[in-house]
């Protein structure tokens, strides 16, 4: 079966979520035997790569705008072009997201063969930092996606409750998937590290983590109030860039009079300071309250983080009773300055969350869930086929 992977911005992974899940999949497909392309955004010809570990590369031909809302419009061009461009050479098209789900028909009408399944990512209809015409748009084309999808892909069983009844015949849950290693780091390579962002001391477990976008829909400014109103004294170290200006000026606006122990750090995309961040944090914060199962929810777990959630349906069906979890800055609070002063108290739920997570999202696990999948819609196919031969040879006679 050819592959397609379509609505990340490509691998190797350099952004989020579903990056790093294309990546993932891609590895564990490629491993299996499976021919896999997949959609990347724009590259310079003297940088792109034609193949990532076997996996054939796939490149929109557009330079994408620097302005925001351009940038929307750019993805979803990208999109379209890649469900014309790849359902005439693939026999599934496996799209990641709702956003062009109105022109899902596509695959049916160039190509016999193409089956597409979609995965719905979360609620995306409900995130703030949309307007009310992008959150109608959203939602219209969550409903197509259903209606033209052959198969529906949740990541949370949560999600299922935003799939309309006549279509959960055809919904499967599957997870993300997560790798897992061992300790990478020593503290003299972690402390060299940190210098590169900031001037104050950071020691290995002194310190909070956040690793998100700076959107309101992840709690960045209910984690910043919860951090001032600490009555203990150590670092917040926030990785992810601003999605808006609007936004970046509220929470600096909030932090101006703080102490200089939060600290910004961008966006990082070298993994291995990422988990040298994970690995040595005294707890990570996880503000995340719209979608399904987050993969740097998962990163957390497989680092033995003692994990602080926002207290939703998605998170507690990753963390069950193996987390802390919060609703407000105050429960916030009372979490950091427990977790602060009773570090040992809490270290069982390193090991717990860690199990948790190896025994259900495990890449080996997924792949077979998605493998078993890709069998059934085959097996759908030849059914069909034979079904259809068997009434053409009655009528002739």
């Amino acid at each position: 079966m050819k592959i397609a992977i379509v609505g990340s911005r490509g691998i190797p992974a350099k952004y989020g979520g579903f990056e790093t899940f294309a990546q993932g999949l891609t590895e564990n497909l490629v491993e299996r035997g499976y021919e896999v392309s997949v959609s990347c955004e724009y590259e310079s010809h003297h940088s792109r790569k034609n193949s990532y570990k076997g996996a054939a590369l796939e490149y929109f031909p557009i330079k994408p705008p620097e302005n925001y809302f351009l940038r929307k419009f750019y993805e979803n061009l990208s999109d379209i072009y890649f469900l014309i461009k790849l359902s005439r050479k693939h026999e599934l098209i496996y799209f990641l997201g709702i956003e062009v789900g109105m022109f899902f028909f596509i695959p049916l009408i160039l190509s016999r063969k193409s089956k597409l399944i979609v995965n719905i990512d979360g609620v995306m209809w409900k995130r703030s930092k949309f307007n009310l015409l992008e959150r109608w748009l959203l939602k219209l084309n969550h409903i197509m996606a259903t209606i033209f999808a052959h198969k529906i892909i949740v990541d949370s069983q949560e999600m299922k409750n935003y799939v309309n009844k006549k279509y959960l015949d055809k919904t499967v849950y599957i997870s993300y998937g997560i790798d897992t290693y061992g300790r990478i780091v020593r503290d003299n390579d972690f402390k060299e590290q940190i210098k590169r962002y900031t001037s104050l001391k950071i020691t290995p477990g002194n310190y909070f983590l956040v690793v998100a976008r700076m959107e309101p829909e992840n709690n960045i400014q209910t984690i910043i109030e919860a951090f001032s109103q600490m009555n203990d004294s150590i670092p917040l170290l926030v990785v992810g860039d601003f999605t808006s200006s609007q936004y970046r000026e509220k929470i600096e606006s909030i932090t101006v009079d703080m102490p200089s122990d939060v600290i910004f750090m961008g966006s990082i995309y070298d993994q291995k300071f990422l988990n040298m961040l994970r690995q040595n944090c005294r707890a990570y914060i996880h503000g995340h309250s719209v979608g399904g199962t987050n993969p740097s929810l998962l990163e957390a777990a497989v680092s033995r983080n003692i994990i602080i959630a926002h207290d939703n349906p998605f998170n507690r069906e990753v963390c069950g009773k193996s987390a802390f979890y919060f609703k407000n800055s105050s429960e916030l609070a009372r979490k950091l300055e427990l977790v602060y002063n009773y570090p040992e108290t809490c270290q069982y739920l390193k090991n717990e969350v860690y199990q948790r997570v190896l025994n259900d999202y495990s890449w080996d696990k997924i792949t077979e869930n998605y493998i078993s999948l890709f069998k059934q819609i085959s097996q759908e196919d030849n059914e069909l086929i034979t079904t259809l031969e068997m009434d053409y040879e009655r009528k002739r006679v």
